[in-house]
């Protein structure tokens, strides 16, 4: 009866050691520097262009948005963004990366839910037939649908509220 009371205590449960893991030993579980799900991604395209995945956002706020593109030699060092306005995204900043290519700063405005995908162009101010076309892919929720964990790069600077008539305080005059 012994014996069976022993296999019994064994099964369906979970064996922890009961010494306390020595002073810098290896945990079980190993995180890299940065975690690739955790910040902003630039992903070269095979046409030279870049595409700039941004994670989750939420409708009717705006972001700032800041990413380094790798060093293009053809856009040479003097950058601007085109005159083609962007309703939604626009480039406020660009300036060289210390680690080489160029730290770009702009704000995106979330305007409909779904997946998105603005663009901008960067053209050279040395070389007028070089230009590089950056997309910004984001997936926007609703803004009724809880709180996207933003990754590093992007940065909530505001809403914009539409007007909602349910939740008006306003109840005119009789």
């Amino acid at each position: 009866m012994a014996a069976a009371k022993k296999r019994g205590a064994k099964s369906g449960g979970v064996r922890f050691s009961e010494e306390p893991p020595a002073a810098g030993a290896p945990s079980h579980v190993h995180f890299d520097e940065k975690l690739h799900d955790s910040v902003v991604m630039v992903m070269p395209q095979d046409d030279g262009n870049f595409m700039v995945k941004v994670g989750f956002l939420k409708t009717q706020h705006r972001y700032e948005i800041v990413f380094t593109l790798p060093e293009v030699p053809a856009l040479g060092k003097d950058v601007c963004p085109a005159p083609l306005p962007s309703p939604h995204l626009r480039i406020t900043d660009i300036t060289p990366a210390p680690e080489g290519g160029l730290k770009i700063t702009c704000e995106y405005m979330a305007q409909q839910e779904g997946v998105l995908c603005e663009e901008v162009l960067l053209l050279s101010e040395t070389n007028e037939d070089v230009c590089v076309k950056v997309k910004v892919h984001a997936r926007v929720m609703d803004r009724h649908h809880g709180t996207p964990m933003l990754l590093e790069g992007v940065r909530c600077i505001g809403m914009e509220l539409e007007y909602d008539s349910e939740q008006s305080d306003w109840q005119g005059f009789d």
